[in-house]
């Protein structure tokens, strides 16, 4: 095992040093008091970079908190929400004991009950509907970084209606990247700083990877690396970027096209590279109107096939130092016809659809634009290319005595991941990628461990019929990889078996859930009611929610015949008084990041690098000072109080008796296989796979609270083709000994959701999903207007609007921040100066902004960096009234406000009168920046105060907040 040894040698307990000064004249002046007492190492909540920190204490009080230098996320770069960590644990929205509403639904009346009686009312209800239908729990979390304990509880108790936050962020970006190469931007891949010369950034607010892509941003300009930011605003990294594209949302796509269209019409790409390491050379059935139309042409073997240029022979396409065609019609031995991806990918791209004068009406880019950014992508990819002295082997078994890489890199996140179009998006992303043959070679995009998985992963989701039975666990999990329609949930009928129809017709590929259309689903009973919405970290009655309105409606409906609940019991969990608690019956409080456990597990979302992989905890630095308990305590303990089979030994006794640190130390998913990889085995020399070692957690904390593992510099890049990388992952469980990860530049996978729509096979759409299905699940990625836009007249909504996240916010969670609301305390409208003094509007201006759905009220900023069409806000800054403990009259309330009241979660009816959720049709991904809006200037007297206005939650069960927060008074007042 080799990992990080910082500080292994001296407990993160030790008081940082005090230095005084020599007297002068008898006078002496401490130039370095001592501010702390103790000093613990751990990993900070305050985004999802999970950057190491350092915590300050004195008389065990929150003093500072700054970077660890020695963690490799963040290398000792702390950003204002990880210092101002410090007011979030602080903070008066802390909620300080169970609660059981007494009022009606959004009221906030509440009273306050002990934890056993909370347990016990849980319990019974949970219990109730394991015994009689276990699908009528809904259980969803938000960006807890705990999915997966969340997820493995929730297969034990046997529903199969569990997913987290990634289905209205980040699933396009995952789905898209993991059914064409194996790996994904964001938490999986990053760019290679140390050899990018040319940089991409698609669609990056500056909330999430900050430090990260701060630092590399760092790296890139001392190098002198061209910086290209594709994004309709520019701030945070863009505003720092060499070139801003101001593009027009929900148009990268076709953007990308038109790059691809000039790499191939200059014939600047990588053939060797797509030869060896994509499907290019694969042959592709062209029969139109068979059952097998667009398949992979494969042998008896069911191995595919190319057709060799050398033998003038159909040979098998994985076969090392064959000469495969690229291009042409080739007869197969039953007379059809077949040509090679590659064929059909040149075809599709040189079109005039693609041609840069096209995409200039579309995105706003100049083509004479696009075509010099081509230019120079090829020129970095092809002219100064990065050789690195390290030899590695193939797969194949050839050796390689350097490394020899494409030194262009890409990130792309939320901006184009939110759109109803953004799966073929990302798609197109990495096929320019792997064009260039950028894809983990040196100064390209790079795999962090445990990526690249199989393409795609051949984990298939669960909760078919019959695989949901009452008191039965779930036979794996919710989660998955459809490769075709016979892996949908669904029943004879083509009717979804989830309550967010993930995994059917309506969302096929929806690898991370549909957690914006839970509470819709829900209280319209489709497609079955539920008895139990089980929440934890997800605001979902405010920021979190498509269309506010009829969210909050959903929430309180009542049944008009018995005047229940249509959403009969809420539970929730969060350690904060957020909108959503009042929505809620029951209420489990939680404690702040610094009073817990946690486990950033390689099992889950990990803080790997690319040059090894790595995974964190936090521990408790903090005793809570409220009777308040950490949700994965209190999921534990449910799961021992229900008898869930992974929660209980034989003689019914809770398993893990010590907890959330019991589990993350005995609990094996697989043999060996835990929630930590570092320290396993009896003492501690193990890495990945091991015995439970009872002392792990004291090696983590002692070392920073994290472990890293290097990899050997023949095993650091193409990972996915490396024989030592890929025999290292097989031995840690990564991917199976039988993996062969070919680029899916034309997904087979989509082809055959494309047949089953035509008419072909057991497993079809209904009617009502043909038309759509045939268009969305095409095997080359395409770019098509979004969804919502195209129900919607653009001359009476000419503008676009889409939100961004400050890099001092992270979602609603920073907001209510004593420190970071001085930064963001209320949100304004940005617009282009040009376009709205053209239509008569100034800076301060009090506008109307209307969409089909509903409209809201608020002030504009005139800003030169906007696209013209588009107009923009910080996310999650309006709060309601009295919500997060802030005064009724907190600006946040008064002068913030929410684009979501004006985003739809439903498009408008289709034949038949169905209607389709608002998110992108293969993955489901909720569109939020497809919405059009117009706006219009208020009347002198509407000026003062945003709307919509919802009456103050009542915030009664807290202290009283106090005007200005003093906290840190008491260490001034010590140190005279």
């Amino acid at each position: 095992m080799s990992s990080s040894s910082a500080g292994a040698n001296s407990r993160a307990t030790q008081a940082p040093l005090a230095v005084t000064a020599a007297p002068d004249e008898g006078d002496g002046v401490d130039t370095s008091p001592q501010v702390a007492d103790t000093v613990e190492r751990t990993t900070c909540y305050m985004c999802a970079c999970r950057c190491g920190i350092r915590v300050h204490l004195k008389d065990g009080k929150v003093r500072y908190i700054d970077g660890n230098r020695d963690h490799p996320v963040n290398r000792g770069v702390v950003c204002g929400k990880g210092s101002a960590g410090i007011m979030q644990h602080y903070s008066p929205a802390r909620l300080r004991a169970p609660l059981l509403r007494v009022g009606e639904r959004g009221s906030g009346e509440f009273k306050e009950i002990s934890w056993e009686e909370a347990l016990g009312l849980a319990t019974e209800w949970l219990g109730d509907v394991r015994k009689s239908d276990p699908r009528r729990l809904a259980f969803f979390t938000g960006r807890d970084q705990s999915q997966s304990l969340t997820g493995w509880w929730a297969i034990q108790y046997g529903t199969p209606n569990y997913a987290a936050h990634g289905g209205f962020c980040s699933v396009n970006m995952a789905a898209a990247g993991l059914y064409t190469f194996g790996g994904s931007f964001w938490e999986f891949g990053e760019p290679d700083w140390d050899h990018t010369r040319y940089f991409l950034l698609f669609g990056v607010a500056e909330d999430h990877a900050s430090n990260p892509i701060k630092v590399g941003l760092g790296k890139l300009k001392e190098r002198g690396a061209k910086v290209v930011s594709i994004n309709p605003v520019r701030t945070g990294y863009n505003a720092v970027a060499d070139e801003w594209v101001g593009i027009k949302p929900g148009t990268d796509g076709l953007f990308v096209g038109a790059l691809i269209h000039e790499l191939l019409r200059t014939r600047k790409i990588d053939l060797d590279y797509l030869v060896r390491y994509s499907n290019a050379p694969w042959l592709v059935i062209q029969d139109p109107g068979a059952a097998d139309d667009g398949l992979i042409v494969r042998d008896d073997k069911d191995r595919p096939l190319a057709y060799d240029t050398t033998t003038k022979a159909f040979v098998t396409a994985r076969k090392p130092d064959i000469a495969p065609a690229l291009h042409g019609e080739f007869t197969l031995a039953d007379g059809r016809k077949a040509v090679p991806v590659f064929e059909l990918l040149a075809k599709r791209y040189l079109s005039v659809d693609y041609a840069p004068e096209r995409a200039e009406r579309e995105t706003g880019v100049a083509a004479d634009t696009i075509r010099r950014i081509a230019a120079e992508l090829a020129e970095a990819a092809f002219e100064q290319e990065v050789v690195l002295d390290i030899p590695w082997t193939d797969i194949y078994g050839r050796r390689h005595d350097k490394m020899v890489g494409r030194p262009v890199s890409m990130h792309a996140m939320r901006g184009i991941s939110a759109h109803s179009n953004g799966f073929h998006t990302c798609r197109l992303i990495h096929i320019l990628q792997i064009l260039l043959g950028t894809i983990d070679s040196p100064g390209g995009f790079r795999y962090k461990a445990p990526y690249p998985k199989c393409i795609p992963p051949r984990l298939k989701p669960r909760g078919k019929p019959g695989e949901v039975l009452p008191d039965e666990p779930l036979g794996g999990p919710h989660l998955g990889f459809p490769t075709g329609p016979e892996d949908l949930l669904i029943d004879r009928n083509g009717r979804p078996q989830r309550i967010d129809k993930a995994f059917s017709w309506d969302a096929p590929l929806s690898a991370h859930g549909l957690m914006h259309m839970v509470t819709t689903n829900a209280a319209l009973g489709t497609p079955y009611p539920i008895e139990v919405l089980f929440l934890y970290m997800a605001n979902m009655s405010w920021n979190s929610a498509m269309n506010t309105a009829d969210t909050l409606k959903h929430l309180t409906d009542k049944d008009p015949w018995t005047g229940a609940y249509k959403i009969p019991r809420i539970i929730y969990s969060d350690a904060y008084y957020s909108e959503m608690v009042a929505y809620a019956d029951l209420i489990l409080p939680d404690t702040t990041y610094l009073e817990r456990w946690d486990c950033i597990s390689l099992l889950d979302r990990p803080i790997s690098e690319p040059e090894g992989p790595a995974d964190a905890i936090r521990h408790p630095v903090v005793k809570p000072d409220r009777d308040v308990r950490p949700f994965q305590e209190v999921l534990i303990d449910l799961g021992a109080r229900l008898k869930l089979p992974g929660f209980v030994n034989e003689d019914g006794s809770p398993k893990y008796p010590g907890g959330y640190p019991d589990y993350i130390v005995n609990h094996e998913r697989l043999p060996g296989i835990g929630p930590l990889a570092g320290w396993r085995g009896k003492d501690g020399s193990e890495f990945g796979t091991g015995d439970p070692n009872p002392d792990q957690l004291d090696r983590y904390i002692e070392n920073g609270s994290f472990c890293v593992h290097h990899l050997k510099p023949g095993q650091r890049y193409f990972k996915h083709a490396n024989a030592e990388y890929l025999d290292w992952a097989v031995s840690m469980g990564f991917v199976r000994s039988d993996a062969r990860l070919t680029f899916e530049l034309y997904s087979e996978t989509l082809q055959k959701f494309r047949l089953a729509a035509q008419g072909h096979g057991e497993v079809q759409p209904p009617e009502t999903h043909r038309a759509r299905v045939e268009t969305h699940f095409d095997p080359l990625p395409f770019w098509s207007t979004p969804l919502e836009q195209e129900t919607v007249d653009a001359a009476e909504f000419p503008l676009y609007a889409i939100t961004q996240r400050p890099m001092a916010m992270y979602h609603s969670w920073g907001s209510q921040n004593a420190w970071l609301r001085q930064i963001h305390g209320f949100n304004r409208l940005f617009m282009n100066r040009d376009r709205a003094l053209a239509m008569g509007l100034a800076d301060d201006d009090w506008v109307w902004v209307s969409s089909p759905t509903g409209r809201v009220k608020c002030q504009i900023q005139l800003m030169d960096g906007c696209n013209a069409d588009t107009v923009w806000t910080w996310n999650a800054i309006g709060k309601r009234s009295g919500a997060w403990n802030l005064a009724d009259d907190a600006p946040e309330a008064t002068r913030g406000f929410l684009l979501n009241h004006l985003i739809a979660e439903l498009l408008p009816e289709r034949g038949g009168g169905y209607r389709f959720s608002n998110s992108d049709p293969v993955t489901g991904q909720a569109a939020w920046y497809d919405l059009r809006v117009r706006i219009e200037k208020a009347a002198p007297e509407e000026a003062g105060d945003t709307a919509p206005r919802y009456e103050p939650i009542s915030h009664a069960v807290l202290p009283a907040a106090p005007e200005v927060s003093t906290y840190g008074a008491q260490f001034r007042e010590r140190s005279k």
